[in-house]
C-alpha cells in the first residue's frame, strides 16, 4: 500500500468525542482509520447505540473504519473487580493496547484515542498507557491535547442530532451517573 501521508489508527469510544480529533488530525495532514473496541461499554445495549451512532457518523464523514465486535466484557470486570479505583487504568490497558495490535499488524505509522477529547476522562494516565503499549507493540503513540476541542466537538454533535451518552461507558460510572442514595434525611445524594 502506498501513501504519500502518514497513517493513523484512532481509537474511538463514540461518535461525538470522534469529531474534534478527526478534524485536528486530518488538518495535520495525517491518513485517519478508525477503531472501535470497548467491551468496558454496558449494558450491550449501550454498546450496540454508541456502535451504531459512530459507524452513521463515519458514513457521513468518510472515515474508514475497523470494528473490532469482540466483546469482552467479563475481561473487563475480572480487571477491574475489587480494583474499582484502578478501573480506568485497566479500561485504558485494555483499549489501547487492542489499538496497538491492531496498528503494528496494519502497519500505520501511530495509533492514538478519542479519548484525549473528554474533560472526564483521566488525560495523564492516558497518555501513559498510550506511550507503555506503543512500547510493547512497537508502533508510535501519537500525542495530541484535544481538550480545547471538547466544546467545539459537543455543540456540533448536538446540531447534528447525535446520540451523546450520559456516562464513560462501564458499569461503575453508570452507577456513578444514575443511581441515588437515600440519606437520613430522605434526600437523594450521588455516590462516589
Amino acid at each position: 500500500m502506498t501513501r504519500n501521508n502518514k497513517s493513523i489508527l484512532l481509537h474511538i469510544c463514540c461518535g461525538p468525542c470522534l469529531i474534534y480529533p478527526l478534524g485536528y488530525l486530518r488538518n495535520e495532514g495525517l491518513e485517519v482509520c478508525g477503531f472501535f473496541y470497548n467491551p468496558n461499554i454496558h449494558p450491550y445495549t449501550e454498546y450496540l447505540q454508541r456502535r451504531e451512532n459512530l459507524n452513521q457518523y463515519a458514513d457521513t464523514v468518510g472515515l474508514k473504519m475497523i470494528y473490532d465486535d469482540r466483546y469482552h466484557l467479563e475481561e473487563f470486570l475480572r480487571g477491574a473487580a475489587f480494583r474499582e479505583a484502578e478501573r480506568c487504568r485497566h479500561c485504558y490497558v485494555m483499549r489501547l493496547e487492542q489499538a496497538a495490535r491492531f496498528a503494528k499488524k496494519g502497519k500505520f505509522d501511530y495509533f492514538s484515542t478519542t479519548l484525549l477529547v473528554s474533560p472526564y476522562q483521566k488525560h495523564e494516565l492516558i497518555i501513559s498507557t498510550g506511550e507503555a503499549a506503543g512500547k510493547k507493540y512497537g508502533v508510535k503513540f501519537y500525542y495530541a491535547d484535544f481538550w480545547d476541542g471538547y466544546r467545539e466537538g459537543a455543540a456540533k454533535s448536538r446540531e447534528l442530532n447525535m446520540y451523546r451518552q450520559q456516562y464513560c461507558g462501564c458499569i461503575y460510572s453508570e452507577k456513578e451517573r444514575y443511581y441515588k442514595e437515600k440519606g437520613k434525611s430522605g434526600q437523594t445524594s450521588k455516590v462516589y
